[in-house]
């Protein structure tokens, strides 16, 4: 029988968990775009604030990664890797995509992610997946498809279109680095300490991308206009390094840990439909009916996805990762 969310066992409760964790964490990451928007309309360089987003994230999380700074001995290729793809790569590769297609042709090229992951799961692991699960990624790739209205600008420019690959490839990455030690109990890698020595590397990649050095630190201090109203500009900054950054990382990661990394990777396509509607409402882009139909789409292909994973410990194929993970308590480990 599947485990369903409303189950009172700690099993269910935990899934229950890691589902809302996982909504949070797109709501988070899916309100960056929205906040950072007005900036790069008020004159800062898309780059910059990417690289204001990842080093003021990895400044706050400065204490947690001298707390672990053990990992550094224990893990470093997580780390490393975690910075390069899950933080610097997605982000990278994204801005440098929209730089040469249109926005909702990259935006769904990433998206194939949670496809992406099931693809590991079933030929790099070769372990069997549900049914019910990739119709689910596959209702949630194509309802995005209408969320980001593709059909309206497709432009075939071969390396934007692997640059926008190269962004979802990433992002498998950071689904997959996210679970990576979650079942060895108490000596799997806390991880606090892995985003946070992920946005240290991912902020240091980003220096010699960006280069901030000619960073216009005068826009921040005056406003920027959403839909119209002012806005501190240093506001919507605050806001995209601690919600749209750490709060976001914080939420997924631990969200992956409680699901597993597809399941986690179809909810965070409701990132996109979650951006759409925070444009609507706070920046006056309004939805037309084939985005409402697709948005839709996605969120029910995120529940068929979630919801038929059978239970842990099941000889039927399986879309989740292995048994149930429980998150590090080592929460004190240097």
């Amino acid at each position: 029988m599947p485990v369903r969310t409303s189950d009172s066992s700690p099993s269910g409760r935990g899934r229950g968990m890691g589902l809302g964790l996982a909504l949070l964490s797109a709501v988070a990451f899916g309100g960056s775009g929205v906040a950072a928007k007005p900036l790069i309309e008020a004159g800062l360089d898309p780059l910059h604030v990417v690289w204001l987003r990842v080093a003021g994230a990895a400044l706050v999380m400065l204490p947690l990664a001298v707390r672990h700074r053990g990992l550094l001995r224990r893990r470093p290729g997580l780390l490393a890797g975690f910075g390069l793809l899950a933080v610097a790569g997605v982000q990278a590769c994204y801005f440098a995509a929209l730089s040469r297609i249109p926005v909702g042709v990259a935006l769904l090229i990433e998206y194939l992610a949670p496809a992406l992951v099931l693809g590991w799961v079933r030929f790099v692991q070769r372990r069997p997946v549900t049914r019910a699960a990739a119709v689910g990624v596959v209702l949630a790739v194509g309802g995005l498809a209408c969320v980001v209205e593709v059909w309206s600008g497709l432009r075939f420019d071969a390396l934007g279109l692997l640059l926008a690959l190269g962004a979802a490839c990433c992002q498998v990455g950071y689904f997959v680095l996210s679970d990576q030690g979650s079942d060895a109990g108490d000596d799997a890698p806390d991880p606090l300490g892995v985003i946070a020595y992920g946005l240290l590397v991912g902020a240091a990649v980003l220096t010699v991308v960006a280069r901030p050095w000619g960073l216009d630190w005068s826009v921040l201090t005056g406003t920027a206009r959403m839909d119209g109203t002012p806005v501190a500009a240093v506001f919507l900054l605050v806001w995209i390094v601690l919600v749209a950054t750490v709060a976001a990382y914080v939420t997924g990661v631990i969200a992956v840990r409680r699901l597993s990394p597809q399941v986690a990777g179809v909810v965070a396509c409701l990132e996109a439909v979650i951006a759409t509607v925070l444009a609507w409402v706070l920046l006056g882009e309004h939805l037309t009916a084939p985005q409402l139909a697709g948005g839709a789409i996605v969120l029910a292909g995120a529940f068929i996805a979630q919801s038929s994973t059978p239970a842990k410990g099941s000889d039927r194929p399986v879309a989740s990762g292995g048994p149930e993970r429980e998150l590090s308590r080592r929460g004190t480990s240097t």
